[in-house]
């Protein structure tokens, strides 16, 4: 081979169904990496649209699902959950026998509830979620590194053909993700306490301290600790994907709740009573909690562009 050979791409054309934040990042690092003869975004916007050529995440733009699929041998949808079906039947007629199907979305058992009956016989369809994100949302929100040294979950159901799942871990791999695979059941469980409670509680306290007197609410956001900030950050994602996120994983969720409910009310109990060495047993089992989770190296997704991130 001459020294001008390039390295073909690992698919000739990917469609991206969404663009927001896990759509243009996926762009970027594709871009970065020689991932991806052509990009097209699809985006219903044309703010939106003209956003993403003026980035160069993709070489073309549209909105209509079925115009971005056409050729491509790659589909990711990058929308929230509650509209796949729609991009299902959308797509579903532009697919052709091994072009493969997959997504960023959090909630396994929704997605392929939702998206799998409309792929047809010789595609393939392997589900995906890149446990990575920020607050931030939109085409600008994205930047090439966001999957480095994070977790990628494949739940490709029963039957999955061996070489398309193959093809969706060398993606997220080469755009740096650790790349696992699980049942989606099991998934929906795990994300549950991990990712979803996290946030429903993070809107609670947010709402709570935001329905406050209008005397205080001045100094709430004056005078605001690391944590609760660390509140507000979470409680700024996207309202309409985790509007979806709690109503498709809805079963999940509120079993986690009623857990913190309860834990909850042993703390409140501790309290009352005094009873500082439930709190201090409790408090010294969540530290070793975080520890674990530096352990892990999964402390934090750092966008570049943040004041005080790691260059």
């Amino acid at each position: 081979m001459s020294a001008q050979a390039k390295t073909e791409p690992l698919f000739k054309k990917v469609a991206l169904i969404g663009v927001g934040l896990i759509g243009s990042s996926l762009a970027l690092a594709m871009r970065r990496h020689g991932l991806a003869g052509r990009i097209v975004g699809c985006t219903r916007s044309a703010e939106s649209r003209a956003k993403v050529l003026e980035l160069g995440l993709a070489d073309e733009a549209t909105q209509d699902p079925a115009a971005a699929a056409e050729g491509a041998d790659l589909v990711v949808v990058c929308t929230p959950i509650g509209t796949y079906e729609d991009i299902g039947r959308a797509i579903a007629p532009k697919l052709r026998p091994g072009d493969i199907v997959t997504d960023v979305g959090s909630v396994k058992q929704a997605v392929i509830r939702d998206l799998g009956p409309f792929i047809p016989d010789g595609a393939h369809f392997v589900p995906g979620h890149p446990i990575a994100g920020t607050e931030h949302s939109g085409p600008e929100a994205g930047f090439a590194t966001l999957f480095e040294n994070r977790w990628c979950i494949l739940t490709p159901p029963p039957g999955t053909d061996a070489g398309a799942v193959e093809k969706v871990t060398a993606l997220w791999q080469a755009c740096g993700a650790m790349v696992t695979a699980m049942e989606a059941r099991h998934h929906d469980q795990v994300l549950a306490i991990t990712s979803h409670l996290p946030h429903l509680i993070a809107y609670t306290i947010v709402s709570t301290a935001d329905d406050v007197e209008s005397s205080l609410q001045s100094e709430v956001a004056r005078f605001s600790a690391g944590g609760f900030r660390d509140f507000t950050r979470i409680a700024a994602s996207d309202p309409i994907m985790w509007r979806d996120v709690f109503l498709n994983n809805r079963e999940a969720v509120l079993e986690m709740l009623q857990r913190f409910s309860e834990d909850l009310t042993a703390l409140q109990r501790a309290i009352r009573w005094g009873e500082g060495d439930v709190l201090e047993d409790m408090f010294r089992r969540t530290r070793a909690a975080r520890q674990r989770v530096l352990e892990e190296h999964q402390a934090g997704t750092f966008d570049p562009r943040e004041p005080g991130a790691p260059k």
